[in-house]
């Protein structure tokens, strides 16, 4: 009788045994409070007291926000703009409980952060900026989602389009500069070409006079 009662104390405690993987955490709560947070290795529950209540990784993350459709207040443009933002967790117990949907919160943050830049700016501005755009997200987006536990790493702004009538302009515009960089380039060869000529014909000028000049010389001093 006090084997069976070993053997199915042995077996309830195994039950309770948990081993969180490599580079996640759980969130505990014991009696519907939150109680700790659980690192890699080796853990023990305490039998109808605790509860995993959240399971993340701790390593980086991409989230692909959708695409964001805004204007820009100088030139009044409308855009469509794609962004990523790399993010991580880095405190469980704020993500968990400080909002109800961290990433739903985070990409309505991004399309906030990103009207609210792109409407400052004109869309020459926006298309040369890429860079300057992601560092500003990223510094408002790491500071914004820090009380969330969200550590926001890199943004990465891409495929900004314009309304098709402006993007054909502005391929008429960038076929034009090609054309017109080719014919400067063509025009340049030519003119080294004409330079090199005429100075391949001074120097032949030049080399058959001094070799007529040696000729009439040779012979003098054979006479001498």
């Amino acid at each position: 009788m006090i084997l069976i009662l070993i053997i199915a104390a042995a077996a309830a405690l195994a039950r309770q045994i948990r081993i969180v993987p490599h580079q996640m955490t759980y969130v505990i709560e014991r009696f519907g409070k939150y109680y700790d947070t659980w690192e890699d290795g080796l853990h023990v529950k305490m039998p109808i007291a605790d509860r995993i209540v959240k399971k993340r990784f701790q390593k980086m993350n991409a989230f692909m926000t959708s695409r964001h459709r805004m204007s820009s207040q100088k030139d009044n443009v409308t855009i469509s703009i794609d962004s990523v933002v790399y993010a991580s967790v880095f405190d469980p117990q704020s993500y968990t409980y400080s909002i109800d949907n961290p990433i739903l919160g985070l990409q309505n943050l991004t399309a906030t952060t990103l009207r609210s830049i792109i409407g400052s700016m004109e869309l020459d501005q926006t298309l040369s900026s890429r860079s300057e755009i992601n560092q500003h997200m990223r510094t408002v987006l790491d500071e914004a989602t820090d009380g969330w536990g969200i550590r926001v790493s890199r943004v990465e702004v891409k495929n900004i389009k314009p309304p098709a009538e402006i993007e054909e302009v502005m391929t008429k515009q960038m076929r034009a500069e090609r054309e017109r960089r080719q014919t400067v380039l063509e025009a340049q060869a030519h003119k080294e070409s004409v330079v090199s000529r005429a100075e391949g014909d001074k120097q032949a000028k030049l080399l058959a006079a001094e070799a007529e000049r040696d000729a009439q010389i040779d012979p003098c001093r054979r006479t001498g």
